[in-house]
């Protein structure tokens, strides 16, 4: 089976930026992870034997000269010393098991360090989806052409509707190949584009140094689930962004706020961080109510929201992100994270509906047990973490009790 991921940046930014947030803040901290397919998809025989020959693979992959050139150069938030660490990383396959079940049910799990185990999570994804559709054989009726020319047409229609967007599609693309051909169509379609509509930039790393764009991303939900496990849900949020300001300075300054739902994470952003982040990214909930929350909290604060940026990249297709723009304008300043339906919008397959989520850490090794976290999102369908564990946050932050909880999100 040919090697699936041959590029050490071909990852998403926030995983860089979050490994030095945790190597500056938690150098001693261990964690697990846990995959899990929310579709239930049963997977082909040997699946699980192959991806750990991926995973293997991954050992030889190490950054370049090159790569790290163009991250000083497109980051420069990002301090010196980080790049040391970069030269000296090597992924190792010990960190990661996987096994099928009698179904054909995939499992994996990470455990390590921290700051070790953070750049797996991206790559193991984009491994799954790919080497799926591999084994399968239905990678071989992909049309690239007509991908191209349908990618290239969602980008037009997007500036024509003035929206600013990046390319967040790493995780469940179809495959390499399907988000370098997204992420060239969407350079194409905005090179010939005039009006007030930007392409932004992607997410990915190497294809933005490929295309000569802009790196885009901040953090993600593990950053504020493992403060939580070690500190506690309520001020998570609170702990995340003193940490994430103290090590950026204001740069990176858009928060992922709905680890724990709106209500702990308004509670916990005072006037001093809501002038401090340059905005917030909705990721899960309804759009238009979140950004209403989002509008009275600024105005609350004596703050003009018109001034603020919002994020939004929960699930959006084209359609969606137009209405949310219409909605957004005056209220905002709005713009747009869109995934799987630049990546993985081939009319012959299912795109994957995968997560790999932190679900317990300790503070140092030392400690003789994890604690158990979650993430309680605005959707229950993006819960994570054991039931027990989501039951035992909810109660912490007061929230009402689903009826049912059927596994992991």
């Amino acid at each position: 089976m040919r090697q699936i991921i041959t590029h050490f940046t071909d990852d998403d930014l926030y995983k860089f930026t979050m490994c030095c947030a945790v190597i500056e803040n938690f150098p001693r901290t261990r964690v697990k992870y846990e995959f899990n397919d929310r579709d239930r998809r049963v997977y082909p025989p040997g699946f699980a034997r192959e991806l750990m020959a991926q995973v293997a693979m991954l050992e030889s992959v190490v950054v370049t000269d090159a790569e790290i050139e163009f991250m000083r150069r497109k980051c420069p938030y990002i301090p010196t010393w980080f790049y040391s660490y970069l030269k000296g990383f090597r992924y190792d396959r010990r960190r990661v098991s996987a096994a099928q079940d009698t179904e054909g049910h995939l499992s994996v799990m990470f455990e390590g360090c921290w700051s070790d185990t953070i750049l797996l999570e991206v790559k193991v994804l984009a491994i799954i989806s790919e080497l799926y559709y591999m084994m399968t054989g239905e990678d071989r009726s992909l049309d690239y052409d007509d991908f191209y020319t349908r990618t290239r047409s969602k980008a037009s229609r997007l500036l024509d509707a003035g929206c600013r967007f990046s390319d967040f599609g790493t995780r469940r693309r179809a495959s390499f190949r399907a988000q370098d051909t997204a992420v060239r169509a969407l350079k194409d379609a905005a090179s010939a584009h005039r009006g007030d509509g930007a392409f932004a930039g992607t997410s990915n790393v190497y294809l933005a140094m490929k295309y000569d764009l802009t790196p885009t991303g901040t953090m993600a939900h593990e950053f504020v689930c493992a403060i939580a496990g070690m500190y506690g849900p309520l001020m998570a949020n609170y702990l995340a962004m003193r940490t994430w300001s103290n090590t950026y300075r204001g740069a990176l300054g858009t928060y992922l706020y709905d680890t724990y739902g709106w209500r702990i994470f308004s509670l916990n952003f005072s006037e001093d961080f809501a002038n401090m982040f340059k905005g917030l990214r909705v990721d899960s909930g309804d759009n238009f109510r979140e950004l209403d929350l989002i509008v009275e909290k600024y105005r609350s604060l004596n703050i003009d929201p018109r001034t603020k940026q919002v994020i939004f990249s929960n699930g959006l297709n084209v359609d969606k992100a137009i209405e949310i723009k219409r909605y957004a304008d005056g209220k905002c300043l709005p713009s747009f994270g869109i995934g799987t339906h630049f990546t993985n919008d081939f009319p012959e397959v299912r795109p994957m509906n995968i997560v790999i989520k932190l679900t317990s850490v300790k503070i140092t090794e030392s400690w003789p047990f994890y604690c158990p976290t979650c993430k309680l999102s605005e959707d229950e369908g993006k819960y994570s973490g054991s039931q027990e564990t989501v039951r035992m946050f909810m109660r912490l932050l007061q929230l009402p009790l689903p009826e049912k909880l059927d596994g992991k999100g």
